[in-house]
């Protein structure tokens, strides 16, 4: 019986992919992709020509129907995004959905997603954490804040390069300027840098160097 995979694609180093992912990409009959520019770069260095039809947000509710009706008729499917897991702050979860409703097998192969080496390289405690992706630009940051200012466990969030000075400011504000925090830049790649400190001495250091590339933001929780 066909299927739906989702598979995890590099978040950086192109070696960051398993054997079985690869596999799995060069068998099924039609590979989802968030971009498929983005991610025909993978199979071109992977010499996979599995067709890619375009899934992202924008068109994932008018596509996951028909997606799961070729599967029933036989295909079997892999979803990717532009790095990482799917559905981890990236499509997928409607279209899982979809699939269980839909009375379809799905299954998920383990592997590269940013924030787990983000997390567990930051050196905060890791036993305990929640992902909080990425906050809300306007409606419900503030109140989004305070909740999460008792929040004893580490904290992990997504944010773009663009804001993340000013959200650094924030949660020093609502979480104490002298609340440790992590802030992970371009993991897997080239000019991969973690900086650690306060959360003021966070945001007066990128305030004063600047921003670029891919950001994962680690908090400490607040001492019990």
């Amino acid at each position: 019986m066909a299927k739906l995979y989702l598979v995890p694609t590099p978040v950086g180093n192109l070696e960051d992919i398993t054997l079985r992912a690869l596999r799995i990409l060069k068998e099924v009959q039609l590979v989802l992709a968030e971009d498929t520019r983005t991610s025909s770069v993978l199979m071109k260095h992977y010499g996979i020509g599995t067709p890619l039809l375009s899934h992202h947000k924008f068109n994932e509710h008018q596509q996951v129907e028909r997606i799961a009706e070729r599967i029933e008729k036989g295909e079997d499917v892999a979803l990717i995004s532009d790095a990482g897991t799917p559905g981890i702050s990236d499509p997928g979860f409607l279209l899982v959905r979809t699939c269980v409703e839909h009375g379809i097998e799905t299954e998920c192969l383990p592997g590269a997603t940013a924030f787990v080496p983000a997390l567990v390289n930051s050196g905060f405690p890791c036993d305990r954490f929640c992902f909080e992706g990425f906050l809300p630009q306007k409606k419900g940051r503030l109140t989004k804040f305070r909740q999460l200012a008792e929040e004893e466990r580490t904290m992990i969030f997504y944010e773009s390069p663009f804001r993340l000075v000013k959200t650094l400011e924030q949660m020093a504000e609502h979480f104490g300027e002298e609340r440790p925090a992590c802030v992970a830049r371009e993991i897997s790649k080239i000019h991969e840098d973690f900086q650690r400190g306060s959360l003021k001495e966070l945001a007066g250091h990128f305030n004063e160097t600047g921003v670029k590339g891919e950001i994962v933001l680690i908090v400490a929780g607040k001492r019990p």
